[in-house]
């Protein structure tokens, strides 16, 4: 099977985030297909961009062939990232003969968080009498109204939603990322035939043989931690989302605990001044990590925490990789989500709490703090026993396929 991958974000081992396009083409040609991802070359969620002439470059990572097309670059969620997404489908559009001519592909998968690219997906499908798959990571545009606080009468949230409409009207099947979606794509022209539900995943192999951390942060975790009772860390992005505020706050009340955030983002700044302000001498921040650091980072800490803003917008369900990767390392979670799943609460590896909610997070700490060695422990094979059985890259891959196969 020829499968082709449009997703403005796919990133790659050596380009970083995102990772899920690349895990899941690693496993399909492992499987035997032939597998092409079309990429913008400037994203704001990638480590590292990847900077060409060209306005059209073809690369072969570990057997994927990926097509780079040149986007500006940009930062924020302004004009300059709308700019970014329609040189993407701009180019892509103009494309589109030539790239159905020259793949052949069976499956065209319209994947870029953002629903436009369908308009070309469709057309490359059609022209090649191929299946045409719309992938769903966020919402679109539900998730720049509610989050953004942008106007359904706003040009770009119209262009948005007249996209997202054209592609339940005619795509074979939609892969959602969120659980909960039927109700409001059904309400948006979906036949609830054509959906389906696979979440984020995980390589396990990057658990098996992970990297050493490097001695700096070995150093610095080690230094930190002396004179606590126990340690809890957060390890991702600093966004307001993540409402970090609550966490940092939690630990004037805990002063036996040493609070670790280590990532980068744009509220690493006002997080610094946070503990400043608040004089906490129990509260780290640390640089981030390699992803293959992840693991061995992880381990280094007693507890680990997740939170989320208060938002309308996570009752569709939520999927967050660190979440996975919390799972994955064995430990006791404390979650300060309010969505429309509970991973945590079905894999039975923590607590889960009201967001934003700083007392609740010393309640939480406290609560683990009690348990037995043992009880705490089988919180940690819970998460892992859960991932190992729903988020195996190698069955989501093959769960991905059967579709395909079914279609």
């Amino acid at each position: 099977m020829n499968i082709l991958l449009l997703n403005h974000y796919a990133g790659s081992p050596k380009l970083g985030m995102e990772y899920r396009p690349y895990y899941l083409a690693k496993e399909w040609v492992n499987l035997g297909h032939a597998v092409t991802i079309v990429a913008a070359t400037h994203s704001h969620i990638r480590q590292k961009n990847r900077i060409q002439d060209a306005t059209i470059e073809r690369e072969e990572i570990d057997g994927i062939q990926y097509i780079w097309i040149k986007t500006p670059q940009y930062s924020g969620n302004g004009i300059g990232r709308i700019k970014n997404m329609f040189a993407y489908v701009k180019t892509l559009f103009f494309n589109a003969l030539q790239l159905s001519n020259e793949l052949k592909p069976d499956v065209v998968i319209a994947s870029s968080t953002y629903p436009s690219d369908n308009y070309v997906a469709r057309k490359i499908a059609k022209k090649s009498n191929a299946k045409f798959l719309y992938e769903v990571h966020d919402l679109w545009p539900l998730s720049p109204m509610e989050l953004g606080g942008m106007s359904k009468y706003h040009p770009f949230i119209i262009l948005m939603q007249h996209s997202e409409d054209f592609a339940y009207k005619h795509c074979d099947a939609v892969i959602s990322m969120l659980p909960v979606t039927k109700d409001h794509m059904k309400s948006r022209g979906l036949n609830l035939k054509k959906w389906y539900y696979i979440p984020n995943g995980v390589k396990l192999s990057e658990w098996e043989t992970p990297l050493s951390l490097n001695q700096g942060t070995i150093k610095s975790i080690t230094e930190f931690k002396q004179g606590f009772k126990n340690t809890i860390a957060y390890a991702g992005t600093f966004g307001v989302a993540n409402a970090l505020d609550s966490f940092v706050l939690s630990a004037k009340s805990k002063t036996d605990t040493a609070f670790f955030l280590i990532g980068k983002g744009p509220e690493k700044d006002h997080l610094l001044s946070l503990i400043k302000k608040e004089q906490l001498q129990n509260v780290f921040i640390l640089e981030a990590v390699q992803k293959e650091e992840i693991p061995a980072l992880l381990n280094e800490f007693d507890f680990l925490y997740i939170g989320l803003q208060k938002q309308a917008l996570f009752r569709f369900g939520i999927s967050p990789n660190k979440l996975i990767d919390y799972m994955m390392a064995s430990k006791p979670i404390i979650q300060a989500i309010e969505a429309g799943n509970n991973v945590v609460k079905e894999a039975n590896c923590g607590v889960d709490i009201e967001p934003e909610n700083p007392k609740a997070i010393v309640e939480s700490i406290e609560f683990l703090e009690k348990m037995q060695a043992e009880d705490l422990k089988q919180l940690g094979v819970n998460g892992h026993k859960f991932v190992l059985q729903n988020h195996d890259y190698r069955i989501l891959a093959k769960k991905f396929i059967s579709v395909l196969e079914s279609l």
